[in-house]
């Protein structure tokens, strides 16, 4: 791995892309795109993306708490 790839991964969130990838999902599922999102209004997109933000951070934890839970019954 060379310093530039360090350096890249270094400043990335452990999980950041599935968090990514769960609000995108969120939006889509809604029938919105990035496109379609700046179309929106402010108070509905910024709407949109808090409920997203929470249902990623849901779901997140909820993959974090499994883990934990498969962790203690291996050890």
């Amino acid at each position: 791995m060379n310093t530039e790839q360090r350096k890249d991964h270094v400043l990335r969130a452990p999980l950041g892309e599935l968090e990514r990838a769960l609000i995108e999902t969120f939006i889509h599922a809604r029938g919105f795109d990035a496109r379609t999102l700046a179309d929106l209004p402010e108070p509905a997109r910024t709407a949109l993306l808090r409920e997203a933000s929470t249902h990623a951070s849901a779901k997140l934890a909820e993959i974090e708490a499994k883990s934990h839970y498969l962790h203690e019954i291996h050890e």
